[in-house]
Parts: C-alpha cells; structure tokens; sequence
C-alpha cells in the first residue's frame, strides 16, 4: 500500500482571543484557492487572499482587533494563528516535498520565498520599500506577519525581493511566492516514504 493511501484531510482550526484581538481561522492545505477573509486590516485581507489563491488553499478568517491603536496586533495574531493552522493541518508530515523555492515577478517588482518545513522556525527577511506605508498600513508589519508565522509554523523561511520600486507590487510578490512556495512544499510525493529527513522526523 502507498505511504499516502488514505491520507486524512489536511485541515486545521484555530481560535484565539486576548485582550487585544479576537481571532477564528479555518485553513485547508490540500483547498482550491477559496477565501473567506474578514478583518479590519483592509491590506492583509488582500494579501492574504492572493496567498490563498496561488497557495491553492482555502482559508477562513474573521478577525476583530484594536485598529484604534494600529493594525499592529491584529496583523501579528492573525500570523500566529495561521501558523498554528499550518502546523497542525501537515501532522506528521509523511511523504511532503519540505522543500521549496520561488520566485514571483509582480509587474517591475521580482519577490523569491525558499521555504524548509524543517521544525526549526526561522525568518531570514531581506526587503526594503520605497515606501513606509501603502494606504494605511505600516510595511514593518509585513516582516511582523511572516516572523510569526514561520515561528508557529515551525518552518524556516527566506524572504527576499529582488528589486521593485512599487511598495504595493513588492509586497503583493512576496505573498504570491509565499502561497506557491508554501503550496509547493506539502505537495506529497509519493516517492517519499515517511518524514522526508535522516533523523526519522520533522
């Protein structure tokens, strides 16, 4: 029998309040590009809908935060929590590829995401806008969203864009790459037998 015969749907759901935030997210590995993303982060919500949809998962979030103050913890939690969706939907990760690297072109901006679903969390983030804002929200947030997600998710993760002079468009490639590199990485292959690593587990 196949190392992926009957597999178990890869899904996850989390929820998380604090004083701060209040956050339900629902998030589907193995989904068709279907989103469902409400906060009040009008810019993430974008982002992460173009993850969803060129990761080819599905994903589900409402999210109430104190934007009064900024979008700082809302963007963070909503990073935690998609993280820990992640991670609990890979399981054992039996027979996934770990390993992925892509590279996304965004109009004049190039954005590359390599990814090691290693259980060693690490981001190595090298990225500088034009710009300190596009439309309300802060770019320093996009580096606070991808760190807390790599640490949840237990992934390593190098983020870099090559160059770009469109704060927008550069950060959009980075999502993009994200989902595909993210997409590619838990593809099984069914030449993987077991936890594709030497010490028997990840």
């Amino acid at each position: 029998m196949s190392d992926t015969a009957n597999r178990p749907t890869r899904t996850a759901a989390i929820e998380r309040k604090t004083n701060e935030t209040n956050i339900k997210l629902a998030f589907n590995v193995d989904g068709t590009g279907v989103s469902e993303i409400q906060s009040d982060v009008h810019f993430m919500n974008h982002m992460l809908d173009l993850f969803t949809k060129h990761g080819l998962f599905d994903l589900r979030i409402e999210a109430d935060g104190d934007i009064e103050i900024d979008d700082h913890h809302t963007t963070e939690d909503m990073g935690i929590c998609l993280g820990q969706a992640f991670r609990e939907a890979l399981g054992d990760k039996r027979g996934i590829k770990r390993y992925a690297n892509v590279f996304v072109p965004m109009d004049e901006a190039l954005a590359q995401v390599a990814v090691d679903i290693s259980n060693r969390p690490h981001l190595e983030y090298r990225a500088e806008f034009p710009s300190a804002q596009v439309g309300s929200f802060t770019t320093e947030l996009v580096h606070e969203f991808l760190w807390k997600f790599a640490l949840e998710a237990r992934v390593t993760l190098h983020v870099i864009v090559h160059y770009g002079s469109n704060t927008h468009h550069m950060v959009e490639a980075i999502f993009k790459a994200l989902g595909r590199a993210l997409d590619e990485a838990t593809t099984i292959d069914p030449r993987v037998q077991g936890v594709p690593s030497t010490k028997g587990v990840l």
